[in-house]
């Protein structure tokens, strides 16, 4: 599962493993405000980065073909506004899209990938995002999995028992739909209750905390120094 893969990716022990998650937050931040503002006549840029995210990637020892594999998720989404700029006339449009979705969440998988959940929450937290947000996205990444382990046991009820759903059987896909809800309905409210009985009060304790180091700054201006100076190049 891909969750599980990117769990395990950040779990390393490289020298961009090792730095502060508030120095890889910037500086990702700093990389996807540069590819958002590509042009379809930047396409030499967009060139540039793919190279220097996949030499990232090849420096934090992680698989470079299942990291780019892990990026194409984003990939329909940006063919169907990629098909609507062909029909409009503007191909060069379309592939700038998808250029820069790719990119984007090839960025996004490299953060990810080196950075373990806590340790993400941490460091947005250090940048001083708000707390609660914060909340939200750690108890979404929590039930997110609630939900993928129910989804995971009824599909594997389902062929034991030598059951299917074709594509275009909605009714009992609404059905299996329902069915998940209720399961996933039932096993948070059990974990709600079990996190009541051991004093949880609504206030999350404050995340691991991390010392700034000069090796942060110096991997924030590595990685952000030629990303930016190429965006300003380009014009």
């Amino acid at each position: 599962m891909r969750h599980a893969r990117l769990e395990l990716w950040s779990r390393g022990t490289s020298f961009a493993h090792r730095r502060h998650p508030a120095a890889k937050i910037t500086a990702a931040l700093i990389v996807l405000v540069s590819i958002a503002t590509l042009r379809p006549v930047h396409w030499r840029v967009a060139l540039a980065y793919f190279v220097f995210l996949t030499a990232m990637t090849a420096s934090a020892r992680l698989p470079i073909l299942r990291v780019h594999l892990a990026a194409t998720a984003v990939l329909p989404f940006a063919l169907v506004f990629a098909v609507l700029s062909l029909a409009a006339g503007t191909p060069e449009r379309g592939l700038a899209i998808i250029a820069r979705a790719w990119l984007s969440a090839l960025t996004t998988v490299l953060l990810m990938a080196t950075t373990t959940q806590p340790d993400l929450l941490a460091g947005l937290e250090s940048l001083h995002a708000p707390r609660f947000l914060l909340q939200v996205m750690q108890f979404l990444y929590r039930y997110l999995l609630v939900l993928v382990e129910e989804a995971g046991a009824m599909r594997d009820a389902a062929a034991s028992r030598a059951g299917t759903v074709g594509v275009l059987e909605f009714r009992r896909a609404a059905g299996a739909a329902g069915v998940l809800f209720g399961r996933a309905w039932t096993r948070a409210n059990a974990i709600h209750q079990a996190m009541a009985a051991r004093g949880f009060t609504g206030q999350i304790p404050r995340f691991r905390v991390f010392r700034f180091h000069p090796a942060d700054l110096a991997f924030l201006v590595a990685v952000a120094g030629p990303v930016v100076a190429l965006r300003f190049i380009a014009g």
